[in-house]
C-alpha cells in the first residue's frame, strides 16, 4: 500500500472510513447495478463488503451477524433488496462469472 507520510494513522482512518461510506452510499443509490456484474467486471460485489465488513468487526471482538452486516451494506435486509432489486442472471451473465470465478462454481 502507499503511505502518504503527511498523514497521520487517525486522520488515514477517517479518510479511509469516509471512501467507504461513500462507495456504499453510491451501491444503494445504484440498485439497478447487480451483484453479478460488480464481480464480473470489478472481482467483489455488496455480498463481499459486507464480508469484509463482518470479519473487520470480528477482529476486534465485535459480534455481528452476516445478516446484519449485510443490513448495514445494503441499507436494508438483504431480502428486502433482493426481492425490490435483483434480477435474474443472464446465461451470458453466468458464464462470464464461471470464467473468472471457478472458485465460486
Amino acid at each position: 500500500m502507499h503511505d502518504v507520510p503527511r498523514l497521520d494513522q487517525a486522520t488515514r482512518t477517517e479518510l479511509e472510513a469516509a471512501a467507504f461510506r461513500a462507495l456504499i452510499e453510491h451501491l444503494r443509490a445504484h440498485p439497478e447495478v447487480q451483484n453479478i456484474d460488480l464481480m464480473n467486471l470489478a472481482g467483489f460485489c455488496r455480498n463481499c463488503l459486507s464480508k469484509w465488513y463482518r470479519a473487520a468487526a470480528q477482529e476486534r471482538g465485535l459480534e455481528l451477524t452476516y445478516e446484519d452486516a449485510r443490513g448495514i451494506v445494503y441499507g436494508m435486509p438483504y431480502a428486502e433488496w433482493k426481492a425490490r432489486h435483483q434480477t435474474e442472471a443472464t446465461p451470458e451473465q453466468q458464464a462470464r462469472f464461471a470464467q473468472s470465478h471457478p472458485e465460486h462454481g
